[in-house]
């Protein structure tokens, strides 16, 4: 068999055997990409360690740590009493101020990865109090982040303008990159809205299902608090205002905290969710292989002989978003799909560019509610400690890929048949 073969057909059985085995999909991603890369695509080590999503793991670790600090000294505590106060008991609201607030900050430069780490800690605490239920937060706060994450400023938009404008191409980043993303993931998470909120009625609108307990009733902040509310601001003035990187600032406010006595450390890190962690970057180390053996190559001549103008669009979407839910759409999908546009059109003898483009933007990113996206992740990783992770992790999964068939539809609507 060929290498490019067997490395798609390798891909595909780790993500086979995530749903059956009990042992960590990071683990067993990690090992079979040191089979695939060292073994069979004959490449030196370094380069399948090359693979490894060192950005993402910096992300992950120390956004976590720096919320554990602000979980562990009571902080996350008061800015939730205080959040479920301002609604009045009307939790039906919260979701939609979490879209909004994550549509805000991902337009104004922190991009969608920003927003969730930005938002992600206090929403999952809201939604475990509140029995909202983790994958409805989940969803509708990376519909927000995503919606706004095409913005010039943010970190993907610039990515994306960027690739276009190697290509020699010509779009508009507001009317023709950012907008597209902005319609079609509003469209689908007010869907989402109504849907969980028919679904959760009895838990949403039930009188006697939400009520301020006087534990949750907020009290003046404590001087610890006190530094770990300037340091959450700090870090948010910073990543959008001064674009910087937010593992590092991240890191950096985690340690001053410690520092300065508002945080123990060790305890600290123990909210740190490894599994998760080794997950995300495991699999991303895979997939990192698999693109340097030539499997993707496969599925795009493969997408030429099943495509056409009028279906290529939700064809490339649906193939996009499924490599997508197990991969970072912003740091892996996209760099790896938009620069084969080109070739595409050429094998096929015809195609629109800008189409293709968008349809690789939305595909790439509905599916981001995924757990081995950074998206999915960080929720993941947030989750009440009530929460099972492992059930969590299969129904962010299945929603994931599922929306890979939403955005295929919504690619083929917008971009298809105009």
């Amino acid at each position: 068999m060929q290498t490019p073969i067997l490395a798609i057909v390798i891909l595909f059985f780790v993500i086979v055997m995530s749903a059956f085995q009990r042992v960590n999909i990071g683990l067993l991603s990690l090992a079979m990409a040191w089979v695939l890369g060292y073994f069979i695509a004959e490449m030196k080590l370094l380069e399948v360690i090359a693979g490894f999503p060192l950005s993402m793991f910096i992300i992950l670790v120390s956004v976590s740590f720096l919320f554990g600090i602000a979980s562990h000294n009571g902080t996350l505590e008061k800015i939730t009493s205080i959040m479920i106060r301002l609604v009045k008991g009307r939790r039906v609201f919260l979701p939609t101020i979490f879209f909004v607030l994550a549509v805000l900050l991902s337009t104004l430069g922190a991009g969608n990865i920003g927003a969730v780490a930005l938002l992600a800690p206090i929403a999952m605490m809201i939604a475990d109090k509140t029995a909202l239920g983790a994958l409805f937060m989940t969803t509708m706060l990376i519909y927000g982040a995503n919606a706004g994450t095409f913005s010039p400023f943010a970190f993907t938009g610039i990515i994306a303008n960027g690739l276009v404008a190697k290509l020699g191409l010509s779009m508009n980043p507001w009317t023709e990159i950012y907008f597209p993303g902005l319609l079609i993931h509003s469209t689908i998470a007010l869907a989402n809205y109504f849907i969980f909120c028919f679904l959760l009625r009895k838990q949403i609108f039930h009188p006697q299902s939400f009520s301020l307990e006087p534990a949750v009733v907020p009290q003046p902040f404590n001087q610890k608090q006190i530094f770990t509310l300037s340091a959450i601001v700090i870090f948010i003035v910073g990543v959008t205002v001064f674009k910087m990187d937010i593992g590092f600032l991240a890191l950096g406010l985690a340690i001053l905290l410690t520092l300065m006595g508002a945080a123990h450390g060790e305890e600290e890190m123990k909210s740190v969710p490894w599994n998760v962690v080794i997950m995300v970057c495991g699999v991303s180390t895979l997939v990192s292989v698999v693109e340097k053996a030539g499997g993707m190559e496969i599925l795009i001549t493969w997408l030429a002989k099943i495509s056409n103008a009028q279906n290529v669009a939700g064809v490339l979407a649906f193939v996009v978003g499924v490599v997508s839910s197990f991969s970072s759409s912003s740091a892996v999908v996209i760099p790896t799909f938009i620069p084969l546009v080109p070739g595409l059109i050429e094998k096929m003898g015809t195609g629109d560019p800008v189409a293709l483009i968008s349809s690789i933007n939305v595909g790439a990113h509905v599916v981001d509610v995924s757990p081995l996206s950074t998206l999915g992740a960080l929720c993941l990783a947030n989750a009440a400690k009530s929460e099972n992770k492992i059930k969590l992790f299969r129904k962010l999964l299945i929603y994931g890929l599922s929306m890979s068939v939403v955005g295929a539809a919504a690619s083929y609507i917008f971009f298809g048949l105009r």
